[in-house]
């Protein structure tokens, strides 16, 4: 049964508790507008027939890339005007990470949920300014954080006033360049009174696995999406690509946009039987 945390307005979805699953995509990284603006609107198709929540994902600058040469995004400036675009357009909530506090007044002006990413899920100073935003904030718990560690994150965000705060569990380092997924953190860092949301494609990331990249095993995500569904998991987030294998960022552990439906009507199911 799923832990009885808060629910949370994003816009017109309730996230949390005994609220229906809420999926998070998008591409990792804004490549192009018109393809991010395609990627959305098929997105928002498909949830809408399925009767599943969307808040759109998409990173306007990748920091914490492997390389130095790797591809990062379009910057502050030029991504946050994609993004706004595809609000204005197809009047989808948004989410996207920061990595520095003088990005998060601009982000927020657009922003309907502001996460804060895994290697920086402890740093207070970013912590309290996203917070102070008053939206909603997704920390995304580090790879090197055990589950009950973050009720001292959240006590940080929860300082300001603010409680509308998700945690996404996105798996642990399991020797060199592997992560490993312990379903019992969902329950565990319910705990909180948070809504948790499991990362199925961050989770089968080979962290720098690829040399100069990090590789990925795309095809265990569907596997893992429906144990932590099954786990009591309040939504999904799934980074997926017309075609991962051309990706800019994260190709090997991204879902063809594609494999979608099926996946989305199991994970479902699913979920409406364990809630």
């Amino acid at each position: 049964m799923v832990s009885m945390n808060s629910e949370i307005e994003i816009g017109s979805i309730r996230l949390g508790g005994r609220q229906p699953l809420v999926l998070i995509s998008g591409p990792c990284v804004i490549e192009s507008p018109e393809e991010t603006l395609a990627i959305a609107a098929a997105l928002k198709e498909l949830t809408a027939r399925l009767g599943i929540g969307f808040i759109f994902k998409a990173s306007y600058d990748k920091a914490n890339r492997t390389a130095i040469d790797a591809y990062r995004g379009p910057g502050l400036k030029d991504g946050l005007a994609v993004l706004a675009r595809i609000k204005r357009e197809l009047d989808v909530p948004l989410l996207s990470d920061v990595h520095a506090v003088d990005e998060v007044a601009a982000a927020a002006e657009v922003l309907d949920v502001i996460q804060i990413p895994a290697f920086l899920c402890r740093q207070t100073d970013l912590l309290l300014a996203a917070a102070a935003t008053g939206k909603p904030v997704n920390v995304k718990k580090g790879q090197f954080l055990a589950p009950w560690d973050v009720a001292h994150v959240v006590a940080k965000i929860t300082s300001t006033g603010n409680r509308r705060v998700l945690l996404t569990e996105r798996g642990v380092m399991f020797g060199y360049n592997n992560l490993v997924v312990d379903f019992r953190a969902i329950a565990i860092m319910q705990q909180t009174g948070c809504p948790v949301i499991f990362d199925a494609t961050h989770s089968v990331q080979l962290p720098g696995g690829a040399g100069q990249s990090s590789g990925g095993q795309r095809e265990f995500a569907p596997l893992l999406a429906r144990a932590a569904v099954a786990a009591g998991a309040n939504g999904i987030f799934m980074e997926v690509h017309p075609d991962p294998d051309q990706a800019l960022c994260d190709g090997p552990n991204s879902l063809r946009l594609d494999m979608l439906p099926p996946l989305l009507a199991q994970l479902k199911a699913i979920h409406e039987l364990v809630r």
